[in-house]
């Protein structure tokens, strides 16, 4: 990954949707040379330089403190999982990146107290994924409402494939899109924070090659962590399932996070979930 065009890009996407007024400057009557806010505008927001924002955006700043990138980011009005992704872009190398684990080529694994708590799970679907969003470990409940991981091949285990490549889990997804756009967001930041793994560099570019959608939606340089939310499933035999999901960074590996997904107690959903569980 080239980390200096990766940050060109993501700075004058995040300038370019800002206005004026958006962010208290008075806008000047007649036509606007430039998408958005204009570098020097940004600079005066964030009370540095242009000379030294133009250097920042065009990659050319070595080490920056962290006043400045907190003044970026809220001059940019960056969001938690932006700004993040912004300080993995200017560090020369990563924290994850100085671990042997993170390097490409591993095999991800998780502990068996881990899978033994997933498999204790009966009525609630869990899964693992690693930091290609690799599946890497689910519970029978999983398998019985997304797709049978047993039965995929180890490369085709992996939400970015599964989502824009297999039909039959893109319409199980009644806001495909949204899960879609998601997937898209956590993959770029994933590669921010592992910019040397072959394999996923090769996952995105795979994916930029065989789907319109992930073209479309990679060049919008939006970042996701991984948190909570609502999911609405079109199960094949259950009919429809509005599930609530959250999600655990595994203490002792970061880049591991369990995700579990329940329904409102009394719910269809809930019922629905239970007679999965029965089968």
């Amino acid at each position: 990954m080239n980390r200096r065009s990766e940050l060109s890009e993501f700075l004058r996407s995040r300038r370019e949707r800002l206005q004026p007024e958006h962010v208290g400057l008075e806008r000047f009557e007649g036509a606007r040379r430039v998408k958005g806010l204009r570098r020097e505008e940004l600079a005066q927001l964030a009370r540095v330089s242009v000379d030294y924002y133009t250097k920042l955006e065009q990659g050319r700043v070595g080490n920056v403190s962290e006043p400045v990138l907190d003044a970026i980011s809220l001059a940019l009005r960056l969001d938690t999982a932006e700004r993040s992704y912004l300080r993995e872009l200017v560090s020369s190398a990563p924290a994850r990146e100085r671990s042997p684990e993170a390097q490409s080529g591993t095999v991800e694994r998780v502990r068996p107290t881990l899978q033994r708590l997933l498999d204790c799970a009966t009525t609630v679907p869990g899964y693992v994924v690693g930091r290609r969003c690799d599946v890497i470990a689910w519970n029978r409940m999983a398998r019985n409402v997304f797709v049978d991981f047993e039965l995929l091949p180890d490369r085709e285990r992996n939400w970015g494939r599964l989502i824009f490549l297999h039909a039959d889990v893109q319409a199980l997804y009644a806001d495909w899109t949204i899960k879609g756009m998601e997937t898209v967001a956590y993959l770029r930041m994933a590669r921010a924070r592992h910019p040397h793994d072959d394999e996923l560099s090769e996952l995105v570019e795979e994916l930029q090659q065989r789907s319109e959608a992930f073209r479309e939606w990679w060049r919008r340089h939006d970042v996701l962590e991984k948190t909570h939310g609502r999911k609405w499933l079109r199960h094949p035999l259950v009919g429809e399932l509005v599930l609530d999901h959250e999600s655990f960074h595994i203490p002792g590996d970061p880049d591991q996070v369990l995700i579990t997904y329940t329904a409102e107690e009394g719910s269809a959903s809930d019922s629905a979930l239970r007679l999965l569980s029965s089968w």
